[in-house]
């Protein structure tokens, strides 16, 4: 193999790091549930969730209009935003992004409902490759799908950072 060895896809990394953090500047927090702090009722149900310290990631960021619900209790306004990180970023803090993690951007809480995994560097994934292509190929990026959440609901409070 000529290309897509990990010496290419390292490369790749760093370019888009670079893009993330000099050009595009998009950050946010992502706050891991701490299953250990969170308590569960009979029916494995957690009406009160404890987070993580969060963790700042450069993203790519794509959101939705606003959309607003009237009903009996008054307005409610919703939005979906897709946040795309580099996955070597997360592997480089020891983390794994999951539904139901929460991310904060612009002072709103979005949580996570579905994570894609689309971009393949070489079109393969160095976690599943055939012994013979050992080493070529890696998961370029996350998406991660997200719902806006009121602010009460999720029970984080911003401290300075």
């Amino acid at each position: 193999m000529i290309f897509g060895s990990n010496r290419d896809f390292n490369l790749l990394v760093n370019i888009n790091r670079e893009l993330l953090k000099d050009v595009i500047e998009q950050e946010i927090l992502l706050y891991k549930l701490s299953i250990v702090d969170t308590s569960t009722n009979l029916y494995g149900e957690a009406l009160e969730k404890t987070y993580l310290q969060p963790i700042k990631l450069n993203c790519l960021i794509t959101r939705g209009d606003q959309v607003y619900d009237v009903d009996e209790f008054g307005v409610d306004l919703g939005r979906e935003a897709s946040f795309a990180i580099l996955k070597q970023d997360l592997r480089d803090i020891n983390t794994v992004a999951e539904v139901g993690d929460i991310v904060m951007w612009h002072e709103d809480f979005y949580e996570v409902d579905a994570i894609k995994e689309n971009q393949l560097f070489y079109g393969r994934d160095g976690d599943y490759n055939i012994e013979r292509t050992a080493g070529y190929g890696d998961s370029i990026s996350l998406v991660l799908d997200c719902h806006l959440s009121r602010a009460d609901k999720v029970g984080i409070t911003r401290q300075r950072l």
